[in-house]
């Protein structure tokens, strides 16, 4: 099958990191996949939630913000804020972020903290999720590592780095790492999130 982009099948896109691109942030990564670009930034708050302190949870939270700038899409996209709520894609897309990072950080060494992770995409052409948390990852790892050189955890609590892709069905054929227009072609899509040594962290799947 011949691809829009004349990629192979199995062929991912370009992918490069940047490291340190802002500044205040514990730890920030701007991730770039083909034409897909996106922000992750992590900062560190010392309390946690009033939900864990009522019930007696122990150790640290670590929680996920994500959103698609106005100027990201080919349309302008209007700001959650300027509609009164937060779009039903976000909240999912969020959800995906924190749980996905959650299972593979020990929240009990993090102590009574709580962890912010921002994903902003700058740039959407496909696969705004999976690279949000490829690069919340990390944004995350590096965060982390700064709060044992300061001296405020003993060892970092992220066990593994996770990455994540998109595949879907195109004319039959499995593909990877669909950009936009292959997104709105597809008969089937998944998005997988794996440890860096092959362990599945999750698996959707949509069909139309």
């Amino acid at each position: 099958m011949n691809r829009i982009d004349s990629r192979t099948d199995e062929q991912l896109r370009p992918v490069s990191f940047e490291l340190g691109i802002a500044p205040y942030a514990g730890g920030s990564v701007l991730v770039t996949v083909g034409n897909t670009r996106v922000i992750c930034g992590v900062t560190v708050e010392e309390n946690v939630p009033r939900w864990m302190k009522e019930q007696g949870v122990t150790g640290g939270w670590l929680t996920a913000e994500y959103s698609m700038l106005p100027y990201s899409t080919q349309t302008r996209k209007p700001r959650d804020i300027a509609k009164g709520r937060i779009d039903g894609r976000s909240i999912e897309i969020q959800r995906l972020i924190g749980r996905s990072l959650r299972a593979v950080v020990d929240l009990e060494k993090l102590g009574p903290r709580t962890i912010w992770v921002d994903c902003d995409v700058l740039q959407a052409d496909g696969g705004t999720r999976t690279a949000a948390i490829t690069g919340a990852s990390l944004a995350l790892a590096i965060a982390c590592r700064k709060l044992v050189r300061e001296k405020k955890i003993d060892a970092s609590p992220v066990r593994k780095l996770i990455a994540a892709i998109s595949a879907g069905v195109l004319e039959g054929q499995v593909i990877l790492d669909l950009n936009y227009e292959e997104d709105k072609l597809v008969a089937v899509d998944f998005n997988l999130v794996a440890t860096e040594d092959g362990e599945f962290v999750e698996v959707q799947a949509s069909g139309e």
